[in-house]
């Protein structure tokens, strides 16, 4: 099969790969579309994430077609349309045509969407669906979240729109970006830009001029220093990049906030499978049900190196302007 993989000098090349046969309890999956997500190129080129490669295919949400079954895989029928993310737990990755994983991670596609709407889901999804749920919010809380409009951004503030959150706000960096978080519910002085002058004043007065009972940061370095100075005494911290500043973990301590730790791959290291299946079931869920909307998206190209390349250097470059990257496999 064609296949987009690392090669020994950690670089990313075009290849043919034997087609994986599925174990007892996985399915084969031929892939018709997956997303891309910025651990794809940290793998690349940081140390710490390099030690995540289980497989020279990288990639880790998918949606496609059920073509194969293992002997004792019995939850889905050939041609059933699912998607899944499949973190470190599939025989090799997403930049491929097809995928063997397994049927526990793995959950029915909303008849609804597309297979791209579908590819972007998984990994945004789950993140922000754990976040919302592990924070344990009360609709009186006051909540600031970062990178509103990401891929995890979106989803965050679709939850806390769906379930009636009104003490939110949420900073963005262009005006089209603002537009969105307009869609989904949030007020004009909900929305910060976070390129003005003044950032922290500009927040604070947002929120009544009061400091924040919890803040989401979904963008680390600069604005975890920026949300730890607008957090209360005793306030709580959601951390989803692990790119808190030693300045930001410093006021953070001395206010001493709660740090909760945001991370699907724990999840992948105990093999907690419903994890995945049973939070993408509720996913699709609220989807089908038209309580949230699918997420955007922007489909980079077909399965190739061009394409993965063209997808790393957007999301390194931060230049995604609130879509969710897909590549087609066809």
């Amino acid at each position: 099969m064609k296949v987009i993989a690392l090669n020994k000098n950690f670089q990313l090349e075009n290849a043919v790969f034997e087609k994986p046969t599925p174990k007892d309890h996985e399915i084969l999956i031929q892939i018709k579309a997956s997303g891309f997500n910025p651990i794809d190129y940290q793998m690349i080129e940081n140390e710490l994430e390099r030690r995540l490669v289980s497989s020279p295919i990288l990639g880790r949400e998918l949606s496609g077609i059920v073509v194969e079954k293992g002997a004792a895989a019995h939850q889905f029928n050939i041609g059933d349309e699912v998607f899944c993310g499949s973190g470190s737990m599939g025989s090799n990755g997403s930049y491929a045509e097809y995928i063997a994983v397994p049927e526990a991670i793995v959950a029915l596609k909303p008849k609804s969407i597309s297979f791209e709407q579908a590819a972007a889901i998984p990994s945004a999804g789950l993140t922000a669906l754990q976040t919302f749920k592990r924070l344990k919010l009360n609709t009186d809380d006051t909540i600031l979240v970062t990178g509103a409009t990401g891929g995890v951004g979106s989803f965050v503030m679709k939850y806390l729109t769906a379930n009636d959150f009104h003490n939110v706000v949420a900073t963005v960096g262009s005006e089209e970006n603002r537009q969105i978080l307009l869609k989904i519910g949030l007020q004009n002085h909900q929305i910060i830009n976070y390129k003005e002058e003044n950032l922290v004043a500009n927040l604070l007065k947002a929120n009544n001029n009061k400091p924040f009972d919890f803040g989401i940061d979904l963008v680390g370095n600069y604005m975890s220093e920026v949300t730890a100075d607008v957090l209360k005494i005793n306030g709580t911290y959601a951390d989803v990049t692990a790119l808190i500043t030693k300045d930001a973990h410093e006021t953070l301590f001395n206010k001493g906030t709660v740090i909760v730790n945001i991370s699907n791959y724990s999840y992948t290291m105990s093999k907690d499978y419903q994890y995945y299946k049973g939070n993408l079931e509720e996913i699709s869920n609220l989807i089908e049900t038209g309580i949230i909307s699918p997420p955007q998206y922007k489909t980079i190209g077909n399965l190739s190196l061009e394409t993965v390349l063209k997808a790393h250097s957007i999301l390194k470059n931060n230049q995604t302007q609130g879509h969710k990257l897909i590549m087609k496999h066809e």
